[in-house]
């Protein structure tokens, strides 16, 4: 697909290639078969940027693979409300560790050579692929944490809170930054001069191109489109460079063209535009070499990757509960065991396993690609002579009258992405809930929540005996046993705060009022096991 575009570019007037992007989020997340690392609240729990760096490079070898040089990628927001239902996209509430996770941008990328200038865009070579931090800038910080909308803050706060991780990013020579939907102080970021070209262009010295989000400039307006010929004009005087025009791009083209004639945008505003998009082009060797690679298809999906997915999943699970008192351990758990339940739809569902951005938009139950599940990742633990039974929804009786030794209980959210992810509730799932109660209530159980946040769990908390995060973990499933049955040592920290109530939010670390479930940071361990 992406060749046939390309050879049409190629045959036009100027023969300039095309910049084909895609969302390769947790990997190449929108393609069959490909390896689905972690969401990124996951990989902020690992507090490994090492580790991030190598599923940088790992996603971008998948994603040249498909004849693809630009990921829009990583998002580096830092989500303030976990009710933002992109808070699964942010590393961490807290700035200092989303800065260290902008490492991935060298694993994308690649890293510049001793040298380099200093903050200059770079792309390494047929093996990288261009990176796109995201949403520039305060998308993580809007008003109850719904999508798209307003945040209110001092410049200074978004100095201290939203802007850091831009810094780290274009030392890292970050080559795009797609600027937010989102508004400051009521100023659609994509309007926004002041932010995008005295800011970010004049102050920070980027020199990549800026790129809009997907119909960013309909809604600068509202209701959307209400006046696209000022949207253009507005966005466009503001510094974006390249604009992502899915259906009107004809309209697009000719209301720009003709402002332009009328001299409502200069041509020294679309010669810095054009500029710009070039030096990317020539930094990402499109012009050498426009075409797909493929000799880099058995890549998508390889056994090394996967098992680097493996190592995320168990770097990123955080221990929060173990034993129902601290000298009565549950975890880890035996794998000789006669007889286990195991209990959750999540519990064998790469669809929910992995969460939104996944073959779809939104994400889907279901099988919808090649991993392993929690519940294969567990039949493969335990002993051969383990016999492991799966219920998607017992009751009290089943549970009960069983004979189970323990209970494996995975809950957790449905598959979102965006708006569609807006919450504020945040409770798990009434099938979730009945199904802690049904089966914790009678035999002794651990309990595995699948989510792209934290949730209100405090209620159920008195019966379970362990309970572990495992954020939305994506297709290396396994990774999940390796840590519940003692392979490896729990290792994750919490990379955000665990509210008792929604009412607290939003209750970030170093919040004057700080008063947690489970604090920022917060992740025991067994002592039992690996680390790495």
């Amino acid at each position: 697909m992406v060749d046939g575009f390309q050879t049409a570019a190629l045959s036009t007037r100027l023969g300039i290639p095309i910049i084909y992007g895609i969302d390769a989020v947790h990997g190449h997340n929108n393609v069959y078969g490909a390896t689905i690392f972690p969401h990124n609240v996951g990989l902020g729990a690992t507090r490994d940027p090492n580790l991030v760096q190598r599923i940088g490079a790992a996603t971008a070898l998948e994603v040249r693979a498909t004849g693809i040089p630009y990921a829009f990628a990583p998002c580096i927001a830092v989500c303030r409300d976990p009710r933002w239902g992109r808070c699964y996209e942010s590393y961490s509430e807290d700035p200092e560790l989303v800065q260290q996770m902008t490492q991935i941008v060298f694993g994308l990328q690649g890293t510049p050579p001793e040298g380099y200038p200093k903050g200059a865009p770079y792309v390494g070579g047929g093996s990288n692929v261009v990176a796109c931090a995201k949403h520039y800038v305060g998308d993580g910080g809007t008003t109850g944490g719904i999508d798209e909308s307003n945040t209110v803050a001092t410049f200074n706060e978004l100095r201290r809170i939203h802007l850091p991780p831009y810094y780290n990013a274009i030392a890292a020579g970050v080559a795009t930054i797609m600027v937010s939907y989102s508004s400051w102080n009521g100023v659609k970021m994509s309007a926004n001069k002041f932010l995008i070209s005295t800011m970010l262009k004049q102050r920070l010295g980027f020199q990549g191109f800026t790129i809009s989000d997907w119909e960013a400039l309909d809604r600068i307006t509202s209701p959307p489109d209400a006046n696209y010929n000022y949207s253009v004009n507005v966005a466009i005087n503001a510094g974006l460079d390249m604009v992502m025009v899915p259906m009107n791009y004809q309209g697009f083209i000719n209301l720009m063209t003709a402002q332009v004639n009328a001299g409502q945008i200069s041509q020294d505003r679309i010669d810095d535009a054009v500029r710009r998009i070039l030096r990317v082009k020539f930094l990402a060797g499109l012009f050498e070499k426009p075409m797909a690679d493929r000799s880099l298809l058995q890549m998508v999906g390889s056994e090394e990757h996967r098992n680097l997915a493996r190592e995320a999943v168990r770097k990123s699970l955080v221990l929060l509960k173990n034993g129902k008192d601290s000298t009565n351990p549950m975890l880890p758990l035996s794998k000789n065991a006669p007889k286990i339940l195991v209990a959750g739809a999540h519990a064998n569902d790469i669809g929910l396993q992995c969460g939104g951005w996944t073959i779809t938009w939104q994400g889907s139950r279901g099988n919808t690609t090649v991993g392993t599940t929690i519940l294969e990742g567990i039949k493969n633990a335990v002993s051969p002579t383990t016999q492991v039974d799966y219920l998607v929804s017992p009751d009290s009786g089943n549970a009960a009258n069983g004979g189970y030794s323990y209970a494996v209980v995975v809950v957790g959210e449905p598959t979102y992405t965006e708006m569609f992810g807006d919450n504020d509730n945040l409770t798990i799932p009434q099938d979730g809930i009945n199904l802690i109660q049904n089966v914790c209530s009678v035999v002794e159980c651990a309990v595995i929540l699948i989510s792209g946040r934290p949730l209100v769990v405090e209620p159920h908390l008195p019966l379970m005996s362990a309970f572990v995060a495992a954020w939305l973990p994506g297709s290396g499933g396994q990774g999940v046993a390796d840590v519940l049955f003692g392979d490896y040592d729990f290792q994750g920290k919490s990379p955000r705060t665990w509210f008792k109530n929604v009412n607290q939010l939003p209750m970030n670390i170093g919040d004057q009022s700080y008063d947690p479930l489970f604090p920022y940071n917060f992740g025991l361990t067994t002592g039992v096991g690996k680390t790495g």
